[in-house]
């Protein structure tokens, strides 16, 4: 060992008097650079003794530990259920109207769209562009676009916002709009224009513009509720006229130049196509065999194209030369839930929201799906093959693994898809099942309520989906069956808690019927037709106030309340299945547990049967709440308690989790977490990161960041289970996050 140390320390001096002669070369003007010279060498001689003696004492020498130590671990970012992932480009999360232009590009408009493209241009499976300023400042998009040769015609609502001496609507007035904009986008200003850009043609303040439509120097625009289509001067946008329709919606032109529109389904009577002159005379030929039309448009052989968006889900063909009659359809009779039901198929539709050709001849479908579902526009060929899909799938979602998968089948709310690894980030997934039907489950709470997260689960070998809503107070609940629904989710069972103190029922309306009038309920499904029936539920009262709910690997499912009394827990063990698959759960095998005293805000749970452990999140005596009540988060620290079934209440430890007390609470404090394997992980609301503990210590050991691939951008996650995890069999840890921003759900693939 001596001899070991003196050899690294003549080393050491010979490096060491090389480098100072070199120094002393350099010319050293004023005593303070003199002085600050020799304290470096000072430093440095110490700094390489004490170098020296520890590369001689220690076992391994520093160029082998440096050989032998392992690459540094990261994680993958990736994406699911969007075309694409970066911050230019994204398929907007829903689409209300469409039109397509001779050259095949594609003029969309919607309410809503996260990030701010309600208003879409497409071409050539490429996003290229948005109609600017129609998010924010009281502005929303619509359901009716049209273009001409110079110019878009886009409705949509101004409400009252702005400064003062802005031109905006008064307090509690909409303007029903009709805003133009050039063709790239831009918003553009006329003469009597109103807004704050004069882009704007105030048409109506008590009802929506439902459709759109140019021929010669006049613009058409129906207003469903006052039950008339307005005539414009294209070239000035003065009102030349108006003329009564019953419910219009979207107006299509013939070559011939007369007008074809919609009149809307209403509760009681099936749709209709309408056929008018260009002053608004009423023509012979009215359509009146479908149900449900939905958009309209003529093609490139003059032939009417019509949205049948009812249980066919098809594109109806007219020839409308003389009087019309129906020539063709295109598309799968059926739609989406023709063959098996569910699976995703290039003529197979479902809830068509838009139709449009190009001279080719080639069509485009708007599937928008129903309730908010997401967007899948694709472009066929007139001999229906597949030329490009475009896909926005998710907003307020979240996705999670069937676990005898292995990660490679993975569900959205509505959606399954199929996973393959060895792809490229975003390219990793394919669309396989769209699990929501309408039609033979029209009562499915997916249709009546927005529900969130999925968590996926295998209970007596068979799969169920349970649904979250934003703040983890209800559970609905689905089965599968492939033999008689394919891929839909059965409507199966729903946990309801109870409103704050009063005695109304949990929802108002007609839906879901029979529903108890006060307390909270569950209700089975317990013929097994998806309906609610009077004697489906089971009724009880309890604390209104719920943190959250949590199913484990055994179909047992698990409420936190925030109680003050130390008794928060509600635990209801699954009693089985019954005749129809459904899980069995009541109020008369609830048991009430108690957590640790100091939590007194509970706010989630996370209970692990393989291994008897519980996890709890909330609010604690030492780390109360900052600044309000925020009920979408989880608290200020997450403890590990062991042998919770023998009754054990001591934390094995406490994590004290991160928060910016200088900030709001809802930007930097945790909102969702998720246990998989060796690791907790917890996502906070905006500051785009997911904190990465060890189940075993407690402790911190990485923060997950979006990547490159998504731009480094990830939205908010402001949802109760918004962070999902998953172990798949090689060690790689799945981890997915909501990002409610373009319509997406982030995925990091992180190694063991």
């Amino acid at each position: 060992m001596k001899q070991q140390l003196f050899s690294q320390l003549k080393n050491t001096n010979t490096i060491l008097k090389s480098f100072f002669n070199k120094i002393l070369k350099i010319r050293i003007v004023g005593s303070q650079r003199r002085i600050s010279f020799f304290i470096l060498m000072i430093v440095g001689l110490l700094a390489s003794l004490l170098l020296a003696i520890y590369l001689a004492t220690s076992a391994v020498p520093l160029k082998n530990q440096l050989a032998k130590a392992p690459p540094a671990k990261t994680h993958k970012t990736s994406w699911i259920g969007n075309t694409f992932g970066n911050n230019e480009k994204w398929v907007q999360i829903q689409i209300n109207g469409m039109h397509v232009t001779p050259d095949g590009t594609v003029y969309t408009n919607s309410y809503w769209d996260e990030a701010g493209r309600e208003a879409g241009i497409y071409k050539n499976g490429d996003a290229i562009a948005k109609l600017e300023d129609l998010h924010g400042w009281g502005r929303l998009g619509g359901v009716a676009v049209t273009v001409d040769g110079k110019y878009i015609y886009l409705a949509m609502q101004q409400q009252h916002s702005g400064n003062p001496g802005e031109d905006y609507p008064p307090a509690k007035t909409n303007w029903y709009c009709v805003r133009r904009y050039d063709l790239s986008g831009k918003s553009a200003p006329f003469p009597g224009g109103r807004g704050w850009d004069k882009s704007m043609l105030i048409v109506s303040t008590k009802s929506e513009l439902t459709g759109l439509a140019t021929v010669g120097d006049k613009l058409y625009v129906s207003e469903k509720g006052a039950n008339q289509v307005h005539i414009y001067n294209q070239n000035n946008l003065q009102k030349i006229q108006s003329f009564a329709v019953k419910n219009p919606g979207q107006i299509a032109v013939d070559k011939q130049g007369t007008l074809w529109v919609i009149q809307s389904k209403d509760n009681t009577k099936p749709g209709k196509i309408l056929h008018y002159s260009p002053t608004g005379k009423e023509l012979s030929g009215v359509i009146a065999d479908i149900e449900n039309p939905n958009a309209i448009s003529v093609d490139n052989q003059g032939r009417l194209l019509v949205a049948e968006n009812g249980k066919n889900q098809q594109i109806l063909i007219y020839n409308i030369t003389n009087q019309p009659k129906q020539v063709g359809t295109f598309g799968v009779k059926g739609g989406v839930y023709a063959g098996i039901s569910g699976k995703i198929k290039d003529l197979k539709f479902y809830g068509i929201h838009g139709v449009g050709s190009d001279t080719s001849g080639n069509i485009y479908v708007a599937n928008d799906g129903f309730n908010r579902s997401g967007v899948d526009l694709r472009k066929l060929s007139p001999n229906g093959k597949l030329q490009w899909q475009l896909l926005g799938l998710h907003f307020i979602d979240n996705a999670d693994v069937d676990p005898i998968s292995d990660g490679n089948s993975v569900f959205t709310k509505q959606e399954r898809f199929v996973m393959d690894y060895s792809k490229p980030a975003g390219k990793q997934w394919t669309y396989k099942g769209h699990t929501l039907n309408p039609f033979k489950y029209p009562q499915d709470p997916r249709l009546h309520v927005d529900p969130d997260a999925a968590i996926i689960r295998r209970i007596k070998g068979k799969l169920f989906m349970f649904l979250m809503d934003m703040y983890g107070t209800k559970i609905q609940i689905y089965r599968f069956n492939k033999t008689t629904d394919g891929e839909i989710a059965i409507p199966s069972g729903m946990f309801v808690g109870s409103r704050d103190g009063d005695k109304k029922p949990a929802f108002s309306g007609t839906w879901p019927p029979f529903q108890p009038q006060s307390g909270e309920w569950i209700w089975r499904d317990k013929n097994g037709n998806g309906k609610f029936e009077a004697d489906e539920y089971d009724r009880s009262e309890d604390h209104p106030y719920i943190g959250g709910c949590w199913i484990d690997s055994k179909g047992d499912i698990w409420k936190a309340l925030r109680t003050q009394d130390g008794i928060g827990i509600r635990h209801y063990p699954l009693q089985g299945l019954d005749s129809h698959g459904n899980p069995i759960y009541s109020y008369k095998s609830m048991q009430k547990r108690s957590h640790p005293k100091f939590i007194g805000d509970l706010r989630r749970i996370e209970y692990h049967p393989d291994t008897d452990t519980m996890y709890l999140s909330g609010y604690t005596e030492q780390h109360p709440a900052i600044n309000g009540d925020y009920a979408k988060l989880i608290g200020s620290e997450i403890v590990r308690i062991d042998n919770w079934s023998q009754g054990n209440l001591k934390p094995r430890w406490r994590i004290v989790l991160p928060t910016d007390k200088s900030a709001p609470p809802e930007v930097l404090t945790p909102t969702s977490m998720s246990i998989a394997g060796d690791y907790i992980f917890v996502t906070t609301v905006k500051t785009w990161e997911t904190h990465v503990y060890s189940t075993s210590t407690g402790k911190l050991v990485r923060t997950l960041k979006p990547g490159a691939e998504v731009s480094g951008e990830l939205g908010w996650v402001d949802i109760a289970y918004g962070v999902r995890a998953f172990r798949r069999k090689n060690g790689e840890y799945l981890v997915f996050l909501e990002e409610d921003f373009k319509g997406k759900v982030i995925m990091y693939q992180m190694p063991k």
